[in-house]
């Protein structure tokens, strides 16, 4: 990533940043004064978030302002993790620390020995580097092996061995957090942490300092501590012990989104889709994930992530690339029949009811059919579409599937009365092109199949629709 400079001048030395007028200030105020400038200019804090700016946003805006360590409680797939890398964006964009200093210490106010020592040895010559806001945001993902040596700090035998002391402060080597000072340090999935070692958090949240192997060191630090944990975690894979969760401001639940509208939106800005996909088929997979995340046949205690709907319409665009290279259609447009061709890619990232055992790809099925009936209702609903049943009216069929070219399926339809009005409902322009024409056709088919008014046959990998 390509960083740029200060559009100030750079102060190069302690004594430069004092006659700059710069002043030091915690991390927790930082954040608050860019927080509530955010809030008075009307733009939002917290990019690339959707559906949360009337339940979980209010509450972590609060609580920032009100200088707390945060957990974020939710299933897996709420966007937890994107939720506290935004905090980034709240720090400055350059914050001054002492040079060389591993825990980036506060030019006026040093707290590491050896930043103390070149203090008193410098004075206003004391060389200082400017950090970037993006350096300042730390994230472990706790695991069982994770030790106290790792989030806090150890004994440095390259020091002890090159002749300093066990007593000496300087033979420790400093852990994530420390290192995290005057910044932001993430922890995802806190259950995961050993007890023993959530304990070695306690200093941390509550005295803001730590303790490394009995050392009679005492390290203020200013960080700003959030963590994420699942509720299913508390009873199966560990939990947040009660004295670490009562060190902790605030206590965020997240959840997953309940509307439409931001669902797709939520698709279309994490999905890298490598064909056209068409809103009407990103409504059907959203409608489809949310049915999954209401099925009695689903465990709903382990959720259904936001990344199997992005994880769906990915492959959804793949399969439609697919089509596009296998038959020499000049577009990769996704088509209504790409969508249960996906479902074997999908089994894995959803847990079921123990009683569903041998169902799993039948009730993904069945609820997806539902979710594309639905769509088609919601999206055409009060045209006439007697247009398309006529072309069965005579014992005509129409035959598609993921490798039919675009221009054999409208071959066989041709001519239509009220297609123009099912692309204008699809939101296509009256320039659509063939691929897009193709995408609306087969959604009608199925649609009209779905619906009870034409018939419908599986034949040899293709699909046949037909007069009932």
């Amino acid at each position: 990533m390509t960083i740029s400079t200060p559009a100030h001048p750079t102060p190069a030395t302690v004594g430069q940043l004092r006659v700059s007028g710069y002043e030091s200030r915690p991390v927790a105020a930082e954040l608050r004064a860019n927080l509530m400038s955010r809030l008075r200019q009307g733009t939002t804090a917290f990019p690339g978030i959707v559906g949360f700016d009337d339940t979980v946003l209010p509450e972590l805006e609060t609580a920032l302002l009100a200088g707390h360590d945060l957990v974020l409680l939710g299933e897996r797939g709420q966007g937890k993790t994107r939720l506290m890398r935004t905090l980034t964006q709240l720090l400055d964009e350059w914050s001054p620390e002492v040079a060389g200093c591993e825990i980036h210490d506060d030019p006026f106010t040093p707290v590491c020995v050896r930043c103390q020592g070149l203090v008193v040895e410098l004075g206003d010559d004391l060389p200082i580097s400017w950090r970037h806001r993006t350096d300042r945001y730390t994230e472990k993902l706790a695991t069982p092996d994770t030790s106290v040596g790792d989030l806090i700090g150890d004994v440095d035998p390259v020091k002890v061995a090159q002749g300093r002391t066990l007593g000496d402060p300087e033979t420790v080597h400093y852990g994530l957090v420390p290192r995290a000072n005057r910044g932001v340090f993430g922890l995802n999935e806190l259950p995961d942490l050993a007890e023993r070692i959530q304990v070695a958090l306690f200093n941390v949240l509550e005295e803001r300092d730590i303790q490394v192997r009995g050392y009679s060191l005492r390290l203020p630090l200013d960080v700003v501590l959030v963590v994420t944990a699942n509720p299913e975690d508390y009873t199966n894979r560990g939990r947040i012990i009660t004295p670490l969760k009562d060190r902790f401001g605030a206590e965020i639940r997240t959840h997953y989104l309940s509307n439409l509208a931001d669902e797709v939106g939520l698709i279309r800005q994490e999905a890298e889709l490598v064909a056209e996909v068409g809103d009407h088929l990103l409504e059907a997979l959203a409608r489809f994930t949310a049915s999954l995340r209401s099925s009695a046949s689903i465990d709903q205690r382990s959720g259904v992530s936001a990344r199997f709907t992005i994880a769906a319409a990915e492959a959804v665009a793949g399969s439609a690339l697919r089509r596009s290279g296998r038959t020499g259609d000049p577009e990769a447009v996704a088509r209504v029949g790409d969508l249960p061709a996906v479902l074997p890619t999908l089994l894995g990232k959803v847990e079921f009811e123990m009683g569903e055992e041998g169902r799993e790809r039948e009730v993904l099925e069945h609820l997806l059919r539902m979710a594309i009936a639905t769509t088609f209702r919601d999206r055409l609903s009060g045209l006439d579409l007697s247009g398309f049943t006529a072309v069965f009216a005579e014992g005509a069929v129409v035959e598609t599937g993921d490798l039919v070219p675009a221009n054999e399926l409208l071959s066989q339809l041709g001519t239509v009365t009220g297609l123009a009005k099912v692309l204008d409902r699809l939101g296509y322009a009256d320039s659509a092109s063939r691929g897009q024409v193709a995408a609306a056709a087969e959604f009608v088919l199925e649609g009209l199949h779905l619906t009870r008014r034409i018939d419908k046959d599986a034949v040899g990998g293709r699909t046949v629709y037909g007069a009932r």
